[in-house]
């Protein structure tokens, strides 16, 4: 059975992908906004990037992404990993040409399907929608998380607000850096 791993740029309130309010962190770069650049804070994302056996996006996430990381050399490893986007719209014509084997799946279902498989780790970025879904049907086992030091507000979580049993997790790495981000590597305990 493959380990699901949701990694994300969180603010301190628990939001990824803020709305509203303020129009000078309310948007797609509010992380670069909100600290000074530390390359040592970001080096969890190095690392997932070798241990990852594919990626697992959400829609919105998926056509944030593709048109950028498969030109970026920070992410070339991703363009080698298959990808899946979990979407009830998408559709194979809108998949990018030069982002390496994607598949659309269409439920959660298929996911806890994908997950039972044997591989590396299923690395799920941002997406923020299909992150509740899996939080909420069980089948995260491990969260990745850089928690800026900011409120945000307004915008999507990434946690779940349904009336959900509690899930505990366990801290497996946790760090501080002069910058305010924490690094926050958490297993869901069952």
């Amino acid at each position: 059975m493959r380990t699901l791993i949701s990694t994300s740029f969180v603010s301190l309130d628990g939001k990824l992908d803020p709305t509203g309010g303020d129009p000078g962190l309310h948007d797609t770069q509010w992380t670069f906004k909100t600290v000074d650049f530390l390359p040592e804070a970001y080096e969890l994302k190095g690392r997932e990037q070798e241990e990852a056996g594919a990626l697992l996006l959400g829609r919105r996430s998926y056509q944030l992404f593709a048109p950028v990381w498969p030109g970026m050399a920070e992410f070339a490893r991703y363009k080698t990993l298959p990808k899946y986007v979990v979407s009830t719209t998408l559709e194979e014509d809108d998949l990018v040409d030069d982002w390496g084997e994607t598949t659309v799946m269409r439920s959660v279902d298929e996911v806890a399907r994908l997950k039972e498989t044997d591989g590396d780790p299923l690395l799920v970025h941002g997406s923020a929608t299909l992150n509740r879904g899996l939080q909420e049907a069980g089948l995260i086992d491990r969260y990745h998380l850089l928690v800026f030091p900011v409120l945000l507000g307004a915008g999507k979580s990434l946690f779940s607000d349904a009336d959900i049993a509690a899930q505990r997790v366990r801290v497996i790495e946790h760090e501080v850096y002069s910058n305010g981000i924490q690094k926050q590597v958490l297993d869901v305990l069952r």
